[in-house]
């Protein structure tokens, strides 16, 4: 197999473990991959509308390096958020090789939640830091104030906010579209799902403490740090 149908084969078995355990629903989320050079280069990403549990490898749209689609079915309207990415982490020095984006029930409820309860503009963070694998795991998730899905000026906040972290000494696995959904990123897609997966269950976690909960002290996530490189 080449490395380009071993990315499409893996694109599809991710999102049908999503799907089937209820991370997505319907055709909400979307997974792209970015080609390596020596593959050509240019992305892969599901079709618009597509269930990620029911993914046909040889449906997936193609595009060149400059984004425009070259085979496949319809691009999702997402891959220029997607494109974002790969541009603004590979700047940041960490380059992302797989996107993928989810509607998550609880990680969307922190954002409804917040915004009826508050009244006020998004959270800085979706979660605290209240677990070691949260922390080590997914690290910190801003929040993208509301856009329409697809909007140019969400993706451009998200690779801000990339770049700002950076800047910072910090490695951003993770943005949360406010009202949408979470962004993940990582070098392929099940290290990307896991970042997914891990973001859910906290947020999951925190909705079930109906906020009785309590952060990790700065010495806790100091050690961390320190212990298995933590970007906190």
């Amino acid at each position: 197999m080449t490395r380009e149908s071993i990315a499409r084969e893996d694109i599809c078995r991710v999102g049908a473990s999503l799907y089937a355990r209820g991370y997505v629903h319907a055709t909400a989320g979307n997974i792209s991959v970015r080609l390596s050079a020596e593959d050509g280069g240019g992305f892969l990403i599901t079709p618009t509308d597509a269930c990620l549990g029911l993914l046909d490898p040889a449906k997936l749209a193609k595009l060149d390096a400059q984004g425009q689609q070259v085979s496949g079915d319809r691009a999702s309207k997402t891959i220029q958020l997607h494109q974002r990415i790969y541009r603004a982490t590979q700047a940041a020095g960490f380059g992302a090789g797989c996107v993928l984006h989810t509607h998550s029930t609880h990680c969307v409820l922190a954002t409804v939640a917040h915004a009826g309860r508050k009244g006020e503009g998004p959270m800085s963070d979706l979660l605290p830091p209240v677990t070691p694998y949260f922390v080590m795991k997914v690290g910190h998730v801003p929040v993208i104030g509301y856009h329409r899905p697809g909007a140019s000026e969400a993706a451009a906040e998200v690779e801000a906010a990339i770049a700002d972290f950076g800047q910072r000494g910090l490695v951003l696995r993770a943005v949360m579209l406010d009202r949408l959904g979470p962004t993940v990123w990582h070098r392929s897609p099940g290290e990307a799902a896991a970042v997914l997966e891990e973001l859910e269950e906290t947020a999951k976690l925190l909705h079930l403490a109906r906020g009785q909960v309590t952060s990790l002290t700065d010495p806790q996530i100091a050690e961390l740090r320190a212990a298995f490189g933590a970007s906190w």
